[in-house]
């Protein structure tokens, strides 16, 4: 049996979702319709989305339900851009580096087709934004900047933004913020309203947009949300029966927004004792690497607070993350690499190079991350893993980026 250290990719659905899940599949009705049938869809539907706005700090007029975490980031980068030219050019986008493809993805495409320009703003060593950079980016010439857009939580390393800090700047020149929340959601405390209302967000100034993903919660695969202030303007990515504020259009899916809802209220009603279950057990695995291989190094905030406690992301020295992630898979343990393939040759983590790391760091990045369903157990089958499956990672070596194929 897969030890699953993997939990930052998707986590098991809590069983309570999976029952509310299916229950809620026997309902008929489309809660657009105007009968009995679809009367009930949609107050089921409606219920889901308060106890979903219930867990993220907003109104339920907020929240607005998608495909997933994917669709809710393009949802606000995009909207939000195109919203911004409708009175005059905005063409700067501004992204720290280290961002999830999800936001960089986006935003290349924004900068190809849509004359966007995008900024990348530097990141520190643990891979947190320079607010400094960010006030000098906006003070330049506030007028011109679309947008900003940062992780509430690095889904690779771990570390936890200064989003308030981030929403006040923008606040103060005007400006929207996005937060890509997904790595964050079920970890640290997310309250759309507090933060907005701490930072002097107002109108569509500040923190305006935030995404979650339910999957990364317990929940279905499949449906996420954006958070949309009442007073933000973004242009629609689908258009047609408006069901939600006009914003996103399409029959919305009554039993993954029951099962997402039940998820997140186990998420948030659990969050605190799991946070600090999962410190310890985060700490012992930490601690068990640095003693097998003491050349290891930890990746990210290093400080218990400042990462979020599920995440543990490693470099290992002279071998391949993807290397070690097929050996460790071999012997039953199943991580993640802090690599992008493409085309099947390794290439080094964006994140830690934007942090500054070297090369040979970045294209050694294994991220071990835990949940709901992870055991002392499971982490010590990991490390018992582990060295036999360094060293052979490392009697391998790099890559060698060019292939018979290449000629």
């Amino acid at each position: 049996m897969t030890v699953y250290l993997d939990h930052a990719a998707t986590t098991p659905l809590f069983p309570e979702a999976i029952a509310a899940y299916a229950q809620a599949m026997t309902v008929v009705g489309n809660p657009s319709s105007i009968h009995s049938a679809g009367q009930e869809a949609k107050r089921l539907l409606e219920e889901a989305r308060e106890r979903i706005a219930s867990t993220l700090g907003c109104d339920p007029i907020e929240v607005v339900l998608t495909g997933g975490g994917t669709e809710a980031v393009n949802l606000a980068v995009k909207g939000l851009y195109w919203a911004r030219q409708s009175d005059r050019p905005r063409p700067r986008v501004l992204v720290p580096l280290g961002e999830h493809h999800a936001t960089i993805d986006t935003v290349e495409w924004l900068e190809r087709t849509e004359g966007a320009v995008v900024e990348w703003l530097p990141v520190d060593e643990h891979g947190r934004i320079s607010l400094e950079a960010l006030d000098a980016a906006l003070a330049e010439d506030p007028a011109s900047v679309a947008l900003v857009s940062l992780l509430w939580a690095n889904n690779e390393v771990g570390t936890i933004q200064p989003v308030a800090d981030a929403a006040a700047l923008a606040a103060r020149y005007g400006v929207p913020l996005h937060t890509d929340a997904v790595a964050a959601y079920g970890h640290v405390p997310l309250d759309f309203g507090a933060v907005r209302s701490s930072s002097g967000s107002v109108g569509n100034a500040g923190l305006v947009a935030l995404s979650v993903s339910a999957h990364k919660i317990g929940g279905p695969v499949g449906i996420g949300a954006l958070v949309l202030s009442r007073s933000a303007s973004v242009t629609p990515l689908i258009h047609g029966g408006g069901q939600q504020r006009q914003v996103r259009s399409g029959t919305q899916d009554v039993a993954a927004a029951v099962a997402f809802a039940v998820a997140a209220e186990l998420s948030e009603a659990h969050r605190e004792p799991e946070a600090e279950r999962l410190t310890a057990l985060r700490e012992h695995l930490v601690a068990g690497v640095a003693e097998r291989v003491p050349s290891a190094r930890l990746n990210g905030d290093p400080t218990p607070g400042g990462r979020i406690a599920a995440n543990a992301h490693f470099s290992f020295p002279g071998c391949e993350g993807d290397s070690l992630l097929f050996l460790l898979d071999v012997a039953g343990v199943a991580v993640s690499t802090g690599s992008a393939c493409q085309a099947g040759i390794p290439e080094p983590s964006h994140v830690l190079t934007g942090m500054g790391r070297s090369e040979e760091d970045s294209r050694g990045a294994l991220r071990v991350t835990l949940g709901h369903t992870t055991t002392e157990a499971d982490v010590e089958a990991f490390l018992a893993a582990l060295p036999a499956a360094f060293e052979q990672a490392s009697r391998a070596g790099f890559a060698d980026r060019t292939t018979s194929f290449a000629s």
